[in-house]
């Protein structure tokens, strides 16, 4: 059984975003993590190994610093890694992400393939389903549980204050949530092993099937309007009353505000 994870390097929010002066993100000038949902996809395709043997291979799209979150995934038991690594491919959007992902899967063997339901640095849980719409096969997303049946995967499916579960044959998709595990830390074992293994680099020559045109920021549909950091908030406004003004303070503000 072989496994493709694909993971992202993001940036760590607690140190603050960056922004070039195009709207796009300084990710050169940022601290780094690796993706919580990706993470979670990759300890269920590391949990698949435990249990059938499967060979994992992750893959992240990025600059070359990306390489340490290949790295990391290792660690974690991974098999293999690949970064894709190009300059025509930064500033990419949802849709060219994805046309340069699927290109690049094309060339692997793989029966599932996982990528976390969405990036902490663009919330948008696009990319998954279009690497899927993009190769052609099916795709189950927001996966809380995942279970192999023959050439099948069963999915627990999160659905608002429910779940579906769904099956379909593989290959296939799945878009894993953060709360789908807990993801295992590395060992220095694993780091040391990490370490010793060559990463795969591929470039813009070696996706297939990909137009020049669907690829980096000229092949992104998606226009920056405005960029910026999170907004901090202003202390508010203060008073000093007793507990009874107090509550009819309180009250007449969310009357005010059509909360109440």
């Amino acid at each position: 059984m072989k496994v493709v994870v694909c993971i992202k390097q993001v940036p760590d929010t607690k140190g603050g975003v960056k922004f070039k002066p195009d709207g796009t993100l300084d990710r050169a000038a940022m601290l780094t993590i690796m993706n919580p949902d990706d993470k979670a996809g990759l300890e269920a395709a590391l949990r698949l190994k435990d249990q059938y043997g499967a060979e994992v291979t992750v893959v992240t799209m990025g600059l070359p610093k990306a390489e340490e979150v290949l790295r990391e995934a290792m660690a974690m038991g991974a098999d293999n890694g690949i970064l894709v690594t190009d300059r025509v491919l930064g500033g990419a959007d949802t849709w060219a992400t994805s046309q340069t992902l699927a290109g690049a899967l094309r060339n692997l063997e793989y029966d599932l393939i996982i990528t976390g339901r969405q990036a902490i640095d663009g919330d948008t849980a696009q990319v998954g389903p279009q690497i899927s719409e993009h190769l052609g096969i099916p795709v189950i997303s927001y996966a809380q549980e995942i279970k192999i049946d023959g050439d099948s995967v069963i999915v627990k499916r999160q659905f608002d204050d429910r779940y579906h579960m769904l099956k379909a044959k593989m290959p296939c998709l799945i878009t894993a949530l953060s709360e789908l595990n807990e993801p295992r830390y590395m060992t220095p074992g694993g780091i040391f092993d990490a370490y010793k293994k060559e990463i795969t680099v591929w470039g813009r020559n070696d996706l297939k099937d990909v137009l020049d045109s669907n690829l980096g920021l000229k092949g992104s549909p998606t226009q920056i309007a405005k960029a910026s950091d999170k907004v901090r908030k202003g202390a508010g406004e203060k008073v000093a009353l007793d507990p009874t003004e107090s509550v009819n303070y309180i009250v007449g503000k969310l009357t005010e505000k059509h909360v109440i």
